[in-house]
């Protein structure tokens, strides 16, 4: 068994298959989820696990060179707007219905617990060299 890093065996082994441009949306528990992408949930109770910890551990294991969040996040939602404004300065953001539109693409979701609104972001990942 690993003794570290992510030890859901679901999520660890999506986040192996993924390549350059693929895209990872991370969402709390109310947002539509697209048929599709794999899908690993995580919500285990509500705010369980948080929004903050699912995205801080993905980002140790993710190379990120994209990132778009719904732009209502801002009002609604101080602290997850704060939180990937710290990881992501250029951060791009759309009106939360594109949003939506866009998770057609994502190749996986990463459902969290989060309960708070607009705990949202679409990744796109990029390469370590």
């Amino acid at each position: 068994m690993k003794k570290s890093g992510i030890l859901n065996r679901h999520l660890a082994g999506a986040l192996a298959e993924l390549g350059h441009g693929d895209t990872v949306l991370v969402c709390d528990a109310g947002m539509p989820i697209p048929s599709g992408p794999r899908v690993v949930d995580l919500a285990f109770r509500a705010g369980t696990p948080s929004f903050a910890e699912v995205l801080d551990g993905l980002l140790d294991e993710l190379v990120v060179e994209g990132a778009t969040a719904a732009e209502e996040i801002r009002d609604a939602n101080p602290a997850a707007a704060a939180l990937l404004d710290t990881h992501f300065p250029w951060l791009e953001s759309v009106p939360h219905d594109d949003l939506k539109a866009l998770t057609v693409t994502a190749r996986l979701v990463v459902r969290t617990g989060e309960a708070r609104p607009y705990a949202n972001v679409l990744l796109r990942c990029g390469v370590f060299f």
